[in-house]
């Protein structure tokens, strides 16, 4: 069984961000025309959007967009992103190659050195070729690709299979990929997750090591887990069958069957069920959170991450513990543990453990426990 590091990390934002304030007077705008039909029809009327309610909701503030056009058109609320003819590298290639080279760059590695590549995202662009393949084949890496997802575990649940791969020695280096365009899949019509998402991608290089062998600065993954539960409160009903249920199936109801929540029962259900699994991985290796220099959750909800360090910890703990970058760039899904982890770990000395963890839609829960080397 090999030794596993993690030898490069790559991040890509977009340059293009909207405010909460940008974000509410297009959804407001939305809803005063909708709640004038509705009264005209005996509807049960709209409830307006607040920016100060979305940061105390989530602690989002702003979130990067890869295409601000169409979004806060209030006859739109859609980003405006053209098709590709099929011989064109696709935009969620094309956006994960970037957090990928990044990553090769981290690690001082090209692409040929690659073996795998893993493409795994909340929301993939489609089933066919995998998008995994298509970077590989742009990239030049060798070997295979190919995607999955776990909602917003999924880079998480990714990391969880190349370190198994690597140790098992089926593979020498896997480079996983994170590309995540959340706001083409997102309905902006519906106040309970219209302000959550934004899009990112990230990118990992997962490697053996020879025993003995040290790499400074770089994180030696000591374990990683994987946890579910089915739950239908975080879900999307949009897929290949959705059309079959409709009385006209080449007029799809979307709104529908976008992205849908119940945000109240998801922070309860999620808080226990994150601090349970933190402190249950934890003491499998004899640790518990103080042992833990830096912990990198899943940015989704800043009152809810707090609550689950408090439970863990049995007292609250701040920025240097547990950096957040929902912020500035909202829940960008399965990049964001990873983002926070690439802009918080150059302090972190040698033998310091820290723990990314991510959970999100299932239920699901991934870990991976890091020392840096």
């Amino acid at each position: 069984m090999h030794r596993v590091v993690i030898s490069g990390i790559g991040v890509e934002i977009p340059e293009a961000s909207i405010t909460n304030e940008e974000l509410v007077a297009s959804f407001n705008a939305w809803v005063d025309r909708e709640n004038e039909r509705r009264q005209g029809s005996g509807e049960e009327l709209l409830q307006r959007s607040d920016a100060d309610f979305i940061y105390h909701a989530s602690g989002i503030k702003t979130r990067h967009v890869i295409e601000r056009d169409g979004i806060l058109d209030p006859a739109r609320m859609v980003p405006r992103l053209p098709a590709r003819p099929d011989e064109a590298l696709s935009l969620q290639a094309e956006f994960g190659i970037a957090s990928a080279r990044r990553a090769l760059s981290h690690a001082a590695l090209d692409a040929a050195q690659i073996d795998l590549v893993i493409c795994s995202s909340s929301h993939l662009q489609r089933p066919y070729p995998a998008i995994a393949i298509e970077m590989q084949q742009a990239m030049g890496t060798r070997g295979a690709g190919f995607d999955m997802g776990l909602g917003c575990s999924s880079a998480a649940a990714a990391l969880h299979v190349a370190v198994n791969l690597v140790r098992a020695g089926a593979h020498r280096r896997v480079l996983v990929v994170v590309p995540e365009i959340i706001t083409g899949h997102l309905n902006f019509r519906d106040r309970q997750t219209h302000f959550i998402f934004g899009d990112a991608a990230a990118a990992m290089i997962v490697e053996a090591v020879a025993d003995g062998e040290t790499r400074a600065g770089r994180f030696e993954v000591v374990d990683t887990r994987l946890w579910t539960q089915l739950s239908s409160n975080i879900r999307t009903n949009l897929g290949y069958l959705t059309r079959t249920a409709q009385e006209d199936p080449y007029m799809v109801d979307m709104q529908g069957n976008m992205i849908k929540q119940v945000g109240n029962k998801v922070f309860k259900d999620v808080t226990v069920a994150g601090h349970r699994f933190i402190v249950d991985f934890l003491a499998e290796h004899g640790q518990t959170p103080d042992d833990i220099r830096r912990f990198w959750l899943h940015q989704a909800n800043a009152r809810m991450n707090a609550m689950i360090l408090k439970l863990s910890f049995g007292r609250e703990v701040g920025h240097d513990r547990a950096p957040m970058v929902l912020d500035r760039l909202g829940n960008t899904a399965g990049a964001g543990a990873v983002i926070a982890l690439q802009e918080n770990h150059a302090d972190m000395k040698a033998g310091d453990y820290g723990l990314l963890c991510a959970f999100g839609a299932g239920y699901s829960i991934g870990g991976a426990l890091l020392r840096m080397m």
